[in-house]
C-alpha cells in the first residue's frame, strides 16, 4: 500500500496566498487596460492612413485632371498658333497700309485728323487717337490724352478702339509713358504740379484687350519677345528706383498703381517678388482697383491675411472691397466691419482733448467722410436689409446743417460812431485803435482835415492858443510864422487823431471839462516821424 499523505501539508498546498491573487488580478487588468489602448491606438492609426490614402488618392485625381487639361491646353495652344499668327499678321498688314496711306495724306497736306483736329464728340476723339496710333506717334500720343482729363471716361472707351488700329500698340504704349515711367523725366517743378500716373493707368488699361489672343482668349498674350523682355527691364527700373522714392511704405499710391497695372498688362509678375506685391497692395489699399490687381499679381491666396492686417490697421472699409472681391464675406461679415469703421470715427471726435475751432471742423468732416464711404458701400454690395441707412443718413444731413450753419456770415452790429451834426463824414476808424489817440464824445467836433470845406462854421468856434502839426499838407493856407513861438511848446487842447488833424481844432463854447495830457515838444516830434510809416 502507498503512503498517506499528511493531512497539514495537503492543506497548505490547497490554500493559495491571497497576496498572489491581488498580483495576479492587477497584472490582469493592466493587461486588459492596455490592450484596449493599443487596439485604440491602432484603430486611430489606421482611420488616419485611410484619410491620408483617400485625401492622395483625390490629390492624384486632381493633378491627373490637371496634367490632362494642361495638355490639351497645350495641344489646342499649339494648334491655334497657326490660326492665331495669321490673324495677327493680318491685322498688321492692313495697319501698315493704313499708316502709310495717312502718312501719304500728311504729306500731301491734306486733314489726317490728327492732334489739332477737333475733338468736340467721341467720334472726333476716336479718330484722332486711331490717327496717332496708325503714325506711331508716341509723344503725340502721350500730349494728346494728358492734356484731356477732364475727357477721362471718353478716353477709357475709345483708346482701346484706337491701339486696335496701331501696328505695334505695346510698344507704342511702352513709348509713350516713358516720360514718367518707370522714372519721372520731367523737371522737379513739373512734378509737383502734373501728376500724370493717371495717364499711365489708364492706357496701360486699354492695352490690356488689345493684346489678348483672338482664338483663345486670356490665356495667351500677344507680345513680342523683344517686347515682353523691355517689360521687365522696365519693371525692374521701377523696383531699383524705390529708394529713392522713399521706400516701399512712403511711394505715391499712382506709381504704385502703374506698376502693378504693368506687370498685369504685360504678363511679368514674378512669384518671388509676391512679398513686395503684398507691401505695395496693403499701403495703397484704399485705391479701388486694388483687390483686383491684388488677385492678378498672384495674391489671392494671402487674402485672408491681408484682410485681417487692414482691419488691425483701422481700414476695414477697404477690408470690406477685399472680402467681396476674393468672396469671403462669410469669413469676414461686412456689416461689423463697417460699424467699426464708423465707431473708429466718432472715438476719434470723442477722444480729441483739443475738439475746438479747426481741430473739431476736422474732426467733424473725417466723420462725414466715413458716414459717405459707408453709404456708398450700403448701396454698392446691396447691404440696406442687413444695415439700414437711415440713421445715417440722418446724421450726415445733421453734420451738413452744421456746417452750412457755420458758414453763415456772424450779424456785424451797426456803427456806432456819429456823424456830425452837419453831416459830414466820420474820422477814420484807424485812430480809435490807436493808443493815446482821442475820439471825441462831441458828434458835432471834426478833424478839419476831413472837412476843410466848412471852414466858415468852424470859424465860429473859439480856439485854443495852440497848434498841431502833422506831416500832411494843410488843405488850406496856412503859415507857421503867424503863430507865436512862446506857444509851439505848449500842451494842447485836444490831442489829433494820430495825424489825421492838420489845423487847429475847433472847440465848441461850453468845452467840457476832459483830462488832456501833457506832451512835451520831443514827444510831437517822433509822433511826426512815426507818422510816416502811415
Amino acid at each position: 500500500m502507498g503512503s498517506v499523505s499528511d493531512p497539514g501539508e495537503l492543506t497548505e498546498l490547497a490554500q493559495p496566498s491571497f497576496e498572489e491573487f491581488q498580483k495576479q488580478t492587477s497584472l490582469m487588468t493592466s493587461c486588459t487596460l492596455l490592450w484596449k489602448e493599443l487596439s485604440d491606438h491602432f484603430t486611430t492609426l489606421e482611420e488616419n492612413l485611410m484619410k491620408k490614402s483617400e485625401a492622395l488618392k483625390e490629390m492624384i485625381g486632381a493633378l491627373d485632371s490637371q496634367t490632362q487639361s494642361s495638355l490639351e491646353s497645350l495641344k489646342r495652344r499649339e494648334a491655334t498658333i497657326e490660326r492665331s499668327v495669321e490673324i495677327v499678321a493680318g491685322k498688321v498688314g492692313e495697319r501698315a497700309r493704313a499708316a502709310l496711306e495717312s502718312l501719304e495724306k500728311a504729306r500731301d497736306g491734306g486733314d489726317d485728323g490728327g492732334g489739332g483736329g477737333e475733338v468736340d464728340d467721341e467720334e472726333g476723339l476716336l479718330s484722332t487717337l486711331k490717327s496717332l496710333c496708325l503714325k506711331m506717334d508716341a509723344r503725340g500720343f502721350w500730349s494728346f490724352v494728358t492734356a484731356r482729363k477732364k475727357e477721362l471716361e471718353g478716353l477709357r472707351s475709345q483708346i482701346p478702339a484706337a491701339l486696335v488700329d496701331c501696328v505695334d500698340p505695346a510698344m507704342l504704349v511702352l513709348e509713350a509713358i516713358s516720360e514718367v515711367f518707370p522714372v519721372d523725366k520731367r523737371g522737379s517743378g513739373e512734378k509737383m504740379t502734373n501728376d500724370f500716373g493717371w495717364a499711365c493707368v489708364v492706357i496701360l488699361e486699354s492695352l490690356a484687350p488689345v493684346m489678348v489672343d483672338p482664338v483663345i482668349g486670356k490665356t495667351r498674350l500677344l507680345v513680342t519677345p523683344s517686347v515682353k523682355e523691355k517689360a521687365k527691364e522696365i519693371a525692374e527700373t521701377w523696383k531699383a528706383s524705390l529708394e529713392e522714392r522713399g521706400r516701399v511704405e512712403n511711394v505715391k499710391t499712382p506709381d504704385v498703381h502703374t506698376f502693378l497695372q504693368h506687370l498685369v498688362t504685360f504678363g511679368i509678375v514674378k512669384s518671388e517678388d509676391l512679398g513686395l506685391y503684398r507691401k505695395l497692395v496693403v499701403g495703397s489699399a484704399w485705391r479701388k482697383q486694388m483687390p483686383k490687381l491684388a488677385v492678378l499679381v498672384g495674391l489671392g491666396d494671402q487674402m485672408p491675411d491681408m484682410i485681417e492686417e487692414l482691419i488691425s490697421r483701422g481700414q476695414q472699409l477697404d477690408a470690406v472691397h477685399f472680402t467681396y472681391e476674393v468672396g469671403l464675406v462669410d469669413k469676414f461679415p461686412p456689416v461689423p466691419l463697417l460699424k467699426a469703421y464708423l465707431r473708429d470715427a466718432k472715438k476719434t471726435v470723442a477722444e480729441d482733448p483739443s475738439n475746438t475751432g479747426r481741430a473739431s471742423h476736422l474732426v467733424a468732416r473725417k466723420e462725414q467722410s466715413a458716414l459717405k464711404a459707408v453709404l456708398k458701400c450700403i448701396e454698392e454690395y446691396k447691404l440696406e436689409e442687413e444695415f439700414p441707412p437711415e440713421n445715417l443718413k440722418k446724421r450726415l444731413e445733421q453734420l451738413e446743417k452744421t456746417k452750412t450753419e457755420k458758414r453763415k456770415p456772424a450779424a456785424v452790429p451797426a456803427n456806432k460812431r456819429t456823424r456830425a451834426s452837419y453831416n459830414g463824414p466820420m474820422p477814420p476808424a484807424k485812430a480809435g485803435r490807436i493808443t493815446n489817440a482821442y475820439v471825441s464824445s462831441f458828434p458835432f467836433i471834426r478833424s478839419p482835415s476831413h472837412s476843410p470845406q466848412y471852414a466858415s462854421p468852424a470859424a465860429a468856434y473859439p480856439s485854443p492858443p495852440t497848434t498841431v502839426y502833422s506831416n500832411r499838407s494843410p488843405p488850406y493856407p496856412y503859415s507857421p510864422e503867424l503863430i507865436p513861438a512862446s506857444y509851439q511848446a505848449s500842451p494842447i487842447g485836444y490831442p489829433a487823431y494820430n495825424g489825421y488833424c492838420n489845423g487847429p481844432v475847433p472847440v465848441p463854447a461850453p468845452a467840457p471839462q476832459v483830462y488832456h495830457p501833457h506832451y512835451p515838444q520831443q514827444h510831437h516830434q517822433h509822433a511826426h516821424h512815426q507818422q510816416a510809416y502811415y
